[in-house]
């Protein structure tokens, strides 16, 4: 996927959304996400120069899966598809997975199972991941350039709870006394 840029711009940041996917041959596209529990599989072809982002919420669905992006299974095999399709080699694919994040204590396990996911479904499908930065309990920001595979990321800090001293009221004097 070629995306228009102007010459005071010569290079394209795409933004992948959760439960999405781009895929792109050309050199002056990057692709950025925000995740926190979410998991991004970064593909590529270094040969090809060819690859592509996810960005899934969660492992799988409990129920009925269809074709929903948000769910890890269905986001790997389209964006392996579609890289394929776009000319990458199977045999040359390489992959570097980012997020699954611990962000609250109430959904501790979903990160860790995006993580599982991932990288268990690399593993079966024959896919190296040459690099992996999962876990912990802030999010990220992760620029990838698909022909490439350069990859980067800021971890993103929380902000510090602001924390506010309320007084009680004073009461008013007055120069009345009541019994």
């Amino acid at each position: 996927m070629n995306f228009p840029r102007t010459a005071e711009q010569p290079m394209q940041i795409v933004t992948v959304i959760q439960g999405d996917f781009v895929v792109s041959a050309d050199p002056h596209v990057i692709l950025s996400t925000v995740l926190g529990s979410c998991v991004a599989v970064c593909l590529f072809d270094p040969f090809a120069r060819v690859g592509g982002m996810n960005h899934f919420l969660l492992a799988s669905s409990t129920g009925s899966q269809s074709n929903d992006l948000r769910y890890g299974v269905n986001a790997m095999e389209l964006l392996i598809n579609r890289v394929l399709h776009a000319g990458g080699d199977r045999a040359s694919l390489q992959a570097k997975v980012f997020g699954g994040a611990r962000m609250t204590a109430h959904a501790a396990a979903i990160g860790r199972n995006n993580a599982d996911f991932a990288l268990d479904f690399l593993h079966r499908e024959g896919i190296a991941c040459v690099s992996q930065s999962l876990g912990g309990d802030q999010a990220r920001r992760v620029q990838f350039t698909p022909t490439t595979g350069a990859a980067r990321q800021l971890q993103i800090l929380g902000s510090e709870p602001v924390i506010e001293t309320v007084q009680p009221p004073v009461p008013a004097t007055s120069d009345i006394t009541l019994f």
